[in-house]
Parts: structure tokens; sequence; C-alpha cells
């Protein structure tokens, strides 16, 4: 897989675990996510793997360039 390929889906991920970490803290409200607790969890599961799905894509895209 491409190295832009980490990177994208890294941002993606952690854009999308943050979302659902203040839904789940009841921050952003309105959903059936709100205020739940488990939302907080899986949340900070997929920003985490967004962090090293980004950490993998740079570090990629450093070494193919020496």
């Amino acid at each position: 897989m491409k190295s832009w390929l980490y990177v994208i889906a890294g941002v993606v991920l952690v854009l999308v675990g943050l979302l659902w970490v203040l839904q789940g803290l009841n921050v952003i409200a309105g959903g059936f996510m709100s205020g739940q607790t488990v939302w907080f969890a899986i949340g900070l599961l997929v920003a985490l793997a967004g962090v090293a799905s980004l950490y993998t894509g740079m570090r990629r895209r450093t070494t193919a360039r020496r």
C-alpha cells in the first residue's frame, strides 16, 4: 500500500475517532451516541488506530526518500 494512503486513512480515522469521543462525552449532543461511554471507548480506539496509521505512513514516506 502506498504511504499516502496510510496518511489519508490515518487522518480520517483520527477525525472520526475524535467525533465519537466527543459524542460519547456528550459534548456533541443530539444523536444516539451522545452520553454513551461505549462510544467514548470506541472513539479512543479508532483515534489511536488513526495515529498508528499516520505514523506508519509518515515513516514510510521518510524512508522512501532516502
